[in-house]
């Protein structure tokens, strides 16, 4: 039997194809069930070949949700956290997940989405899913959710450390001037009647929370470390006929040349593990883009399951608990 005083975590990740063979199963959820067309999807296994067909990103939320639990745990609040994974598009999915805290008998979960910042698209999605898949069966585990840390003092100081090192990294000749673009996924957009936007699937009323977060993560990062030449850019827009959040940050980094720039520093702030948006988007994309501009390029580390990031999430995870009932 589960001790009454367990906690299930679970950790919600994108998913990704298993390997190779699992691209079109992969490329045809993420798309809601229609199967892609042939050329997309060969462009999808060819930027999948061009990073050596590797699929790092569920063994990786693993390690995340282990190290995680494993802090909880060293905690001493009293309570025994146990880890579970659920993944929005390839298995263990998000329902797989929360039955499997059932038949372990936790009553009481808290659920965390490996991306910081907070929007209808993402991050409500996952908890939707959860929900659901509660209501499918029953009424527990009882859920509570951290829907966002982008502006947490701890992970602000991770990404901090982050940009200072990849900045250290670079020849001192193009440092001083070097540009860092925060970046993350891009969404699509709506546009009010006053000329403003939003995230398509957002209720936000003054502004688009998931723009404004990635800012604020920005603006603080960039204030730790008295940076003059920094902005915001967006990555890895679907194929959709919608608009996106832009500027993209390939558009970004042309820009950035034409004002004299001698080095851009991309942090994928929105991102917190390798994957191809990552290995391919950045590492190939970009950096082509950076070089042909005469740019020198870099990226920050991303955090996987580096042991100070895991002490973010577990930070992150203690607040959240702290400030939420126990029943």
């Amino acid at each position: 039997m589960t001790d009454a005083r367990s906690i299930g975590v679970l950790v919600m990740a994108y998913g990704t194809a298993a390997g190779p063979d699992d691209v079109e199963r992969y490329y045809t959820d993420i798309r809601g069930g229609r199967p892609p067309s042939p050329e997309h999807l060969q462009e999808l296994r060819d930027r999948y070949e061009a990073i050596g067909n590797v699929f790092p990103l569920l063994d990786t939320t693993a390690a995340q949700a282990e190290g995680l639990v494993e802090r909880l745990n060293a905690g001493g609040d009293g309570a025994a956290y146990r880890a579970y994974l659920g993944m929005k598009h390839s298995p263990p999915f998000i329902p797989d997940g929360v039955e499997a805290m059932r038949a372990d008998g936790i009553e009481r979960g808290v659920g965390i989405v490996m991306a910081p910042h907070w929007s209808g698209m993402s991050v409500e999605t996952y908890i939707e899913r959860v929900r659901q898949a509660v209501d499918d069966h029953g009424e527990t585990p009882a859920f509570t959710f951290v829907r966002s840390y982008h502006d947490h003092p701890a992970f602000i100081g991770f990404l901090t450390d982050r940009v200072r090192e990849a900045l250290e990294a670079m020849p001192g000749a193009v440092r001083a001037d070097a540009a860092v673009i925060f970046s993350a996924h891009s969404l699509p957009v709506r546009t009010l009647d006053d000329g403003s936007q939003r995230c398509k699937y957002c209720d936000c009323d003054d502004s688009c929370r998931y723009r404004d977060g990635l800012q604020r993560t920005a603006d603080l990062v960039a204030e730790r470390l008295g940076l003059e030449h920094y902005l915001i850019g967006w990555q890895s827009a679907g194929r959709t006929a919608d608009p996106w959040w832009g500027p993209p940050v390939e558009d970004v980094i042309h820009q950035l040349a034409l004002n004299g720039h001698p080095a851009v520093l991309v942090c994928s702030a929105g991102f917190v593990a390798d994957h191809l948006e990552v290995l391919y988007d950045l590492d190939i994309e970009a950096r082509q883009i950076a070089e042909q501009a005469g740019l020198v390029f870099a990226r920050t580390r991303m955090p996987n399951a580096d042991p100070e990031y895991l002490d973010v999430l577990a930070q992150v995870v203690r607040d959240h608990m702290a400030e939420v009932p126990a029943g």
